[in-house]
């Protein structure tokens, strides 16, 4: 009796595979994986960024140690696993994006990602640069902030935009897939979705942070700062004659420098944000606003009737 259920267990076992490997109905859902490419990793792409943040802020994150006579070794280890690291999943990403067979140069691919790999390594210094101006923005722009520590440790957008600009300069790079997979595992753990095509200045901050959306083709200038449930999104975008949405036209907002947007306000479309602007919270915006606008609610007023003071 035993055998018999085993064998019957095992039959139905049977009929589940063969319905699975029908390849009819794979449709899109199939990704063909051909000898000698590798798959891009997750897991090891978050320890890349990890191993990232160690490097642009020593002594909070890892096991760095800051003795002046030792750091140059630390540091070394770091930068050099980061390469090896990065230099696999870039030609992860290279081979995903092959066409066809008459696209197989592996070695050639591999040539290529050792080589973004170490203009990436490169760049760490002005990544460290950048973010710098990120954390003296979150700090000095939130009285709730105790310490620049604090803010490193504990916010959120500190780890969305930190991902942000690993992964906008991969992108900036000419790596396919990888600096997608970056931002979206940084939208995952924070609830802050900031494409890596989009292009954002210095002294950038999200304050709370959860539900804020940055489209792809948004620029965004300096000094400038988001409340929760921000979205710089498309108003609309043009269809193929397949019906399908046209790709890498903008159609995402252009905020200048010095603005600030206040919690859940929706800026749609490709239009501009005037410089030293502030957008008050629950607005929707579809129009250009000159510089030193002030939208309070339904009502958008120029700066002069404020006497340039705030919302």
């Amino acid at each position: 009796m035993k055998n018999k259920e085993v064998d019957h267990s095992v039959s139905w076992t049977a009929e589940a595979v063969k319905s699975l490997v029908d390849a009819s109905s794979f449709d899109i859902l199939v990704h063909r994986h051909r000898t000698g490419e590798s798959m891009p990793s997750t897991e090891k792409l978050r320890a890349i960024v990890e191993h990232v943040r160690q490097i642009i802020f020593p002594g909070y994150f890892g096991e760095i140690n800051l003795k002046s006579d030792t750091l140059p070794y630390y540091m070394g280890v770091l930068v050099d696993e980061v390469y090896e690291m990065m230099a696999d999943q870039i030609f992860s990403g290279l081979c995903f994006i092959c066409e066809g067979e008459s696209d197989r140069d592996l070695i050639g691919k591999r040539c290529r990602a050792e080589e973004i790999a170490l203009k990436f390594v490169n760049r760490l210094s002005e990544l460290r640069r950048l973010l710098i101006t990120d954390v003296n923005a979150a700090y000095l722009g939130d009285p709730a902030a105790n310490s620049v520590g604090e803010v490193i440790f504990c916010y959120p957008a500190i780890r969305a935009i930190s991902s942000y600009r690993i992964a906008h300069s991969l992108f900036e790079l000419g790596v396919p897939l990888i600096p997608r997979i970056i931002t979206e595992m940084a939208h995952s753990e924070t609830g802050i979705d900031i494409n890596p095509e989009a292009v954002i200045g210095e002294y950038f901050t999200i304050d709370h942070g959860t539900g804020v959306v940055i489209g792809s083709t948004s620029i965004i200038g300096n000094n400038v700062k988001l409340f929760q449930g921000v979205t710089l999104g498309a108003k609309s975008f043009p269809l193929d004659e397949n019906g399908n949405p046209v790709k890498g036209i903008p159609r995402h907002p252009i905020v200048e420098d010095n603005v600030i947007i206040y919690s859940n306000a929706t800026i749609l479309g490709r239009i501009t944000i005037g410089h030293d602007s502030v957008i008050g919270g629950n607005i929707w915006v579809t129009s250009d606003l000159l510089p030193f606008s002030r939208v309070i609610q339904t009502k958008t007023r120029n700066a002069d009737f404020f006497n340039g003071s705030g919302i």
